[in-house]
């Protein structure tokens, strides 16, 4: 086994391995004994002294359910940002303000967040049951899928479109939970357990694969418009051919990228799925854009800024090593991510230097930090706690 496979495998971050092949119970055990650690099993680098230029603040705070093995990541509809935790809990609040709009239960333990838009709020459950409300709780419908659901539903108009863990996409009525397509494809025998969600852009559905391929199926039907190859699988064994895209991709008006796991990061035309450029590096935390660059996170828990356009390097910003650090936000003139000890920190998105830091409850930080406005965004931590922070 290469040495950072390991290394990453004990990370806080919560990956396991999917095993397609009988006789591989005891690897199996082993690797989901990782989940929720207490603390890498690689020593972290310390955190060094700053010398901040901007100081960012609390703006509200609020608590939800802890995330136990999972990764919950909030979501936004409007000037609402809903969050959900383990045990079944689900909450919205105002973005600016913190004021609550709805608090309720789903009546059933939920995994992986929050996805909202329109008149829909949707969560999934490990049962692969996806539990659609309206924005005060009220019970809309319920939808049974093929396996445990990993990532938080995307809502588009009167589209729910959720991934179940098995990779198979499914493009639900928003009104009554009703199938109206679904899309899948072969898994290799061996690869990560994500939970990497779908992106959905100008009526194609984007989402990445094991193997190392990058899809774009029609909203309208679900057939497939482009199938790009991210990384091809290498190596001697199983493990070290493991080559899958385990984030969501980030896309533009112009691009669609997508980063893998002992992989690379490559940009695609978003309507041909021709591809534009690529480097080889790898991550499963995965990347954020704005206008100039990619900002991906690798599997050394450095964050890489490329030049969007061409794939070149800007800088890069080594010393959070061992950290379990998230994907990030490129907000104004920040990077933003978290840490496994509940720190964010605020990167220049010149140079990769600190700009600033916070700490929050102390829980690690797994899902990307959220915009809120032009200044403001949120993170929710393992433990719970939900946090608007300012970076003005």
């Amino acid at each position: 086994m290469r040495p950072y496979v390991s290394y990453l495998l004990a990370l806080l971050l919560p990956l396991a391995l999917t095993l397609g092949l009988s006789g591989c119970d005891t690897i199996k055990g082993t690797y989901n004994s990782w989940f929720g650690a207490s603390v890498p099993a690689v020593k972290p680098a310390e955190l060094v002294q700053i010398r901040p230029v901007v100081t960012p603040a609390v703006v509200w705070r609020s608590t939800i359910g802890a995330a136990d093995r999972t990764v919950f990541f909030p979501g936004t509809s409007g000037n609402t940002v809903w969050v959900s935790g383990a045990n079944g809990q689900i909450a919205g609040f105002t973005a600016n303000s913190g004021a609550v709009t709805a608090r309720f239960e789903a009546g059933q333990r939920i995994a992986a967040g929050v996805g909202a838009g329109g008149a829909v709020v949707a969560v999934g459950t490990a049962r692969g049951e996806v539990l659609a409300f309206d924005a005060s709780g009220k019970a809309l419908w319920k939808a049974q899928l093929s396996g445990e659901i990993l990532a938080p539903p995307a809502v588009e108009g009167d589209l729910v479109v959720v991934r179940s863990g098995d990779g198979t996409i499914y493009g639900l009525d928003a009104a009554s939970g009703k199938r109206r397509w679904v899309y899948q494809r072969a898994a290799p025998a061996l690869s990560v357990r994500s939970h990497a969600g779908v992106v959905i852009s100008r009526g194609l559905v984007l989402a990445g694969f094991p193997g190392g391929r990058l899809v774009a199926v029609s909203t309208a039907n679900g057939g497939a418009a482009w199938d790009g190859i991210v990384a091809l699988p290498k190596g001697a064994t199983e493990l070290e051919r493991v080559a899958d895209v385990t984030s969501a991709p980030v896309v533009d008006d112009v691009r669609a990228c997508a980063v893998a796991y002992q992989g690379r990061v490559v940009c695609f035309d978003a309507t041909r799925g021709t591809a534009i450029w690529g480097r080889d590096i790898s991550s499963f935390s995965g990347m954020g854009a704005d206008n100039r660059n990619l900002y991906v996170t690798d599997d050394k828990n450095a964050v890489v800024a490329l030049d969007k356009s061409n794939g070149s390097s800007v800088w890069k910003q080594d010393k959070l090593f061992g950290r379990g650090v998230s994907r990030p936000l490129a907000m104004g003139r920040y990077v933003i991510v978290g840490d496994y000890q509940g720190y964010v920190h605020l990167l220049s998105r010149e140079d990769g230097s600190f700009a600033g830091r916070i700490a929050t409850d102390g829980s690690q930080i797994a899902a990307a930090p959220v915009a809120l406005d032009i200044s403001t965004f949120l993170v929710q931590t393992r433990n719970g706690g939900v946090f608007a922070i300012s970076a003005q």
